[in-house]
């Protein structure tokens, strides 16, 4: 039975560096790409602001802050995304990288008031 020396064998440090280091750069190159980040807050079951806008091909991280008491569902069948968000909440949405064009968007359960739309460009 061979003997192998501990100098041929790297640290768990090292190995956990090394294994956390090759993850990001995975991530970095799978996403291949800076999320634009956008804020919208709903109050008295309005949209401020209701229109927002983002580039296009760059995935969007949607921050949304419900200053109302009741609850809202943010929904959106064009970006395939829906999320019910309790009264004086906060959530965050990642929607993926979309092409130029307008998306409609609203709030679920108060949908004739709480209405704004995404413009890609």
């Amino acid at each position: 039975m061979a003997l192998i020396r501990a100098a041929a064998w790297p640290s768990l440090p090292s190995v956990l560096a090394a294994a956390v280091l090759a993850i990001a750069c995975v991530v970095e190159t799978a996403s291949g790409q800076e999320s634009v980040e956008i804020s919208i807050t709903v109050k008295d079951h309005k949209f401020d602001p209701a229109e927002i806008q983002a580039p296009a091909g760059k995935p969007i991280v949607l921050r949304l802050k419900n200053l109302d008491p009741s609850p809202m569902e943010f929904e959106s069948k064009s970006l395939r995304v829906e999320k019910v968000l309790g009264g004086n909440a906060e959530a965050t949405l990642n929607i993926r990288a979309q092409k130029p064009g307008r998306y409609e968007f609203f709030d679920d359960f108060h949908e004739k008031t709480t209405r704004g739309v995404l413009v890609v460009k």
